[in-house]
């Protein structure tokens, strides 16, 4: 059986050199370009949803709204990232039970990050902030029922990609083409 990841990275059979995959790279969240974004979104959900159906896992580990929390984004993010090295043909044999050991590592993290977001199967709400002395009160948490999954997940990468493009169509309206200058 072929995994979501292993559909999403085979060439088109007459794919030429140019649209072979790329390895696996570690995805900084902060930086990808709107383009980037999408792909990275659509291809962390597919495997969270393979991890989440092979694995049993409750929504205490993964949660339907885990893409609206940052902490748990990025703990799934460099967990498919190791099981796609850990998976590579070209890896050493051992290397799944080492993904095994570590996956056993993450699903308590993410147990923890799980029960201080507070997010869970039926409702959700942002990620509680600790206000330091001197900031601004944080604003009041709510939660909110969960209705339909995939389409607060679609809506999430549209508005993501929304607001990364728009992002990045300032930047370019503020750059200077000749020499590279940015103006405010």
């Amino acid at each position: 059986m072929s995994t979501p990841d292993e559909t999403l990275r085979e060439p088109a059979p007459d794919a030429g050199p140019e649209l072979l995959p790329e390895p696996p790279h570690p995805v900084n969240w902060n930086i990808l370009t709107a383009d980037e974004a999408e792909t990275e979104w659509l291809e962390l959900n597919a495997w969270v949803n393979w991890l989440r159906r092979t694995y049993g896992l409750p929504a205490a580990v993964i949660p339907p709204l885990w893409h609206r929390h940052p902490e748990l984004v990025w703990e799934l993010s460099a967990l498919h990232l190791h099981w796609l090295g850990a998976y590579d043909p070209e890896q050493n044999g051992s290397a799944p039970l080492g993904w095994h050991r570590d996956f056993a590592d993450a699903r308590h993290r993410l147990r923890e990050w799980v029960a201080a977001s507070g997010t869970r199967l039926d409702r959700d709400r942002p990620t509680r902030q600790t206000v330091w002395p001197g900031e601004e009160p944080a604003a009041p948490v709510e939660e909110t029922p969960i209705t339909d999954r995939d389409a607060d997940f679609v809506q999430h990468v549209l508005d993501d990609v929304a607001r990364r493009r728009a992002a990045e169509d300032e930047f370019y309206r503020n750059l200077d083409p000749d020499t590279g200058e940015i103006h405010p």
